[in-house]
C-alpha cells in the first residue's frame, strides 16, 4: 500500500502534504530529506491511528506531481487483519483462533504487536483467506 504526497517549495524548504491524510504534514531541506520525513510522518501517524482502531482511507490521490510513500509492512499487516475481520468482533475472531481476546488485539496493533508467520497463517485460515508473503 502506498499513499502519495505532494511536494511544494516554500522559502527554501520543501513542504510535504498527503491529500488523502490532511493531518499528515512535514518538510525537508532537500527532496530526499522531505521524502524520508514523509515516510516517517506517514508511518508514525498510521501506526498511532491503527493502534487506536482507526483505519486509514483508501489512497486515491495520484497525479504527475504525486510522490509514492510506502506503508511499513507491520502497519500494513495490522490494517489488513482489521479489514479482513469485517463485522466480526475481536472476541469472536479470538474465539475462532483459540486465543485470548488480548492476544488477538495485539495482531491488530502495529505498535505493540509482532505476529509470527504461523499466527498470520492461522488468522488467514480462520477468516477464509490464504496468506501470501513475498519480497519485492
Amino acid at each position: 500500500m502506498q499513499f502519495y504526497c505532494k511536494l511544494e517549495k516554500d522559502e527554501g524548504i520543501i513542504l510535504v502534504s498527503f491529500p488523502d491524510l490532511p493531518n499528515v504534514q512535514t518538510y525537508g531541506n532537500t527532496k530526499e530529506e522531505a521524502l524520508a520525513n514523509a515516510a516517517e510522518a506517514l508511518n508514525g501517524s498510521l501506526a498511532s491511528d491503527v493502534a487506536r482502531g482507526l483505519l486509514p482511507p483508501e489512497p486515491t490521490f495520484r497525479g504527475k506531481s504525486a510522490h509514492p510513500v510506502e506503508v511499513d509492512p507491520h502497519i500494513l499487516i495490522a490494517i489488513q487483519i482489521r479489514q479482513l475481520r469485517g463485522t466480526l468482533t475481536q472476541a469472536e475472531v479470538a474465539k475462532r483462533l483459540g486465543v485470548t481476546y488480548q492476544s488477538y488485539q495485539l495482531l491488530e496493533n502495529p505498535v505493540k504487536g509482532n505476529p509470527t508467520i504461523k499466527s498470520l497463517e492461522r488468522v488467514a485460515r480462520v477468516l477464509g483467506k490464504t496468506l501470501k508473503v513475498q519480497f519485492a
